[in-house]
């Protein structure tokens, strides 16, 4: 096996994964009541994990754009990149509802 064929072989493992984490997220969390305890316990985990997959396939994403670009404006596509996953994920926390219409950031001390 030659390192042309490793590298082909790495790009596709890494395509698939890169473009079915994203879509799972989505998929496995929306607009679900995780149920009993132990359910959601499993279900927070679970939906966990593949946010993880999916934050490390928009940095991987942004990766190969900003190897593309250049150097000047490559390190600006990660910036924006990771900025963007942070309020995504600040928003998320925000708008999540604890009891009778409270905000997350509402009842924080």
């Amino acid at each position: 096996m030659t390192a042309w064929d490793t590298a082909t072989t790495t790009r596709q493992a890494l395509l698939t994964w890169t473009t079915v984490a994203p879509l799972v997220v989505p998929a496995s969390s929306w607009g679900r009541d995780p149920g009993p305890v132990l359910v959601g316990v499993v279900a927070a985990v679970l939906v966990g994990a593949v946010l993880v997959g999916a934050v490390l396939a928009a940095v991987h994403h942004a990766e190969v754009v900003a190897h593309r670009v250049g150097e000047p404006f490559g390190s600006l596509v990660l910036a924006v990149a990771v900025t963007v996953i942070e309020v995504g994920l600040i928003l998320t926390l925000v708008t999540l509802r604890r009891g009778r219409g409270r905000f997350f950031l509402a009842v924080a001390p």
